[in-house]
């Protein structure tokens, strides 16, 4: 099996940021995931947050750290961004788009339709940041697209794969996700979803693909502060709800023919923006726990619908402007997962981190004949080499470049995972009731509030066990000999404090 996400617009965008930090953790097994990020604001802030967050990902990856459990274990591939202005070379506006002064001159009944379909405004606004929340100019330059000509970018390569996958024998599965309550995404989605039907139905693989969606209903808003010579054209949330009734309306029949699988997937109370943008870098709204929701949508079209099958999905959380770990899909298997790594990032962020800085200031060996540095000697012993087999293996070296980087690496994974799931756990007007974020919502962690990141409901632990669980004894715990080789130096020490921070009775 072949898996591909592709993420249409900013919401698109986010739902990706959302199934990174999910495969990170091993949610998304060991299928090479390939992601495809279209949006016509190639600078939108949420596009490039998610773009830092999947370079993160796979420098994690590039150090081979998955062992007996699965974390960062998804190999992930990226095509180049694809934009539907990527080969035009004009204005980016709808009127030079679709040369509007050439058409009222030498077809003035289609100037005209234009002129009653679009104001003037719409006609001349610069679309660099995007469709400005305008489902009706988005779908006028998503209507262009031709995949057949696009052989020598993205799309070509997309489908030069999947139709490679069908010929091998593999069953590829296609997911597509973004707003339609906005401009980029309920343009583009549908449009491009029908768009990868129609080619796949022409190269006779249709019936070998399964194609899966997920339409994001709104789930926030903003209050937009623009002077009196700013903006004209632009998002409004107070649309979103009669956006999205007409997109249903319309796209009830036409996805059913498109898709396999559809999503839909909301929330009652929309969660206000922060600082409203039009586009471009400032648009960076914060991860919401809807995007949660959106990568296990994914998780659960990729890997668990069976091939060819049309599925109904319904969900729904017991208590409204409530979410625990009883609200979460596939609990068993996600919620020790995401307790693993959540812990993991913790003790390596407030302990692990901080000492092998100061280890770096002191020295290696300065720091070894310190009290309590244990667990340090296992991973960088001072002998010169251990003899393994009759042949002698040279220890780590503390001080190299290599082992000195992949700290680093490993230390922006857990700030970036954590930075995520602290933002889905500060929904305004929610209560998120999956770990106490506020302990790992700033700079500075506190060590002793371990045994309490995690709310009652998935941690059934009695208070002796969580008064046992330090993040001293997980350091007693951590031995070399229970991890795969490479078991020594920085990878060593990562696997190992990975495996140890499992959730266990014994905790």
């Amino acid at each position: 099996m072949s898996i591909y996400v592709i993420g249409i617009g900013g919401t698109g965008a986010k739902c990706i940021e959302g199934i990174i930090q999910l495969a990170s953790v091993g949610l998304f097994g060991e299928e090479t995931l390939n992601l495809l990020f279209v949006d016509a604001d190639e600078t939108n802030g949420n596009l490039s947050r998610a773009l830092t967050s999947l370079e993160i990902y796979q420098k994690c990856y590039g150090l081979d750290i998955k062992d007996r459990h699965p974390w960062m274990q998804t190999k992930i591939e990226s095509f180049p961004l694809w934009s539907p202005f990527a080969n035009n070379s004009i204005n980016k506006n709808l009127g030079s788009f679709f040369q509007y002064n050439i058409l009222k001159e030498d077809e003035p009944a289609l100037g005209n339709l234009f002129d009653v379909l679009y104001t003037q405004e719409e006609r001349e606004a610069n679309l660099d940041v995007g469709f400005r929340g305008r489902p009706a100019i988005g779908a006028a330059v998503m209507s262009q697209v031709n995949l057949d000509t696009l052989d020598g970018d993205s799309w070509g390569t997309l489908m030069g794969k999947i139709q490679k996958d069908t010929g091998g024998g593999t069953r590829p599965k296609i997911f597509l996700c973004g707003s339609i309550f906005g401009g980029t995404g309920a343009s583009g989605l549908p449009t491009i979803g029908r768009l990868i039907h129609n080619k796949l139905e022409a190269l006779k693989v249709r019936e070998k693909v399964d194609l899966g969606c997920l339409f994001v209903l709104p789930y926030f808003g903003f209050t937009p502060e623009l002077g009196d010579n700013s903006e004209k054209v632009y998002a409004r949330s107070e649309q979103f709800l009669l956006n999205t009734e007409a997109a249903l309306r319309y796209y009830g029949s036409q996805a059913q023919e498109t898709f396999d699988t559809v999503y839909l997937l909301g929330n009652q109370q929309l969660s206000p923006v922060k600082k409203f943008s039009v586009g471009k870098n400032t648009q960076r709204n914060d991860p919401h726990f809807i995007e949660l929701y959106a990568a296990l949508a994914a998780r659960q079209f990729l890997l668990k619908t069976p091939p060819g099958q049309k599925t109904v999905v319904l969900m729904n959380r017991e208590t409204l402007k409530t979410l625990t770990w009883e609200d979460i899909p596939d609990q068993k298997e996600v919620l020790p997962e995401l307790i693993k790594a959540t812990r993991f990032a913790f003790v390596w962020l407030s302990n692990i981190a901080p000492e092998l800085a100061e280890a770096k200031n002191i020295g290696g060996d300065g720091f070894r004949k310190r009290a309590g540095t244990a667990w340090f000697v296992k991973f960088f012993p001072a002998s010169r080499g251990i003899l393994t087999g009759g042949n002698t293996q040279k220890n780590a070296d503390f001080n190299d470049t290599k082992e000195q980087d992949a700290i680093k690496i490993i230390t922006a994974w857990c700030q970036d995972y954590l930075r995520w799931l602290s933002h889905i756990h500060q929904c305004q007007g929610e209560s998120i009731q999956l770990f106490n974020a506020d302990y790992f919502s700033g700079s500075k962690f506190n060590p002793e509030n371990l045994s309490s990141l995690i709310f009652a409901q998935g941690d059934s632990r009695d208070q002796n066990k969580k008064s046992q669980d330090t993040i001293q004894k997980l350091k007693e715990r951590l031995n070399p000999q229970n991890i795969n080789p490479p078991n020594q130096g920085i990878i060593g020490l990562a696997k190992a404090l990975y495996h140890v921070c499992e959730l266990r009775k014994e905790n």
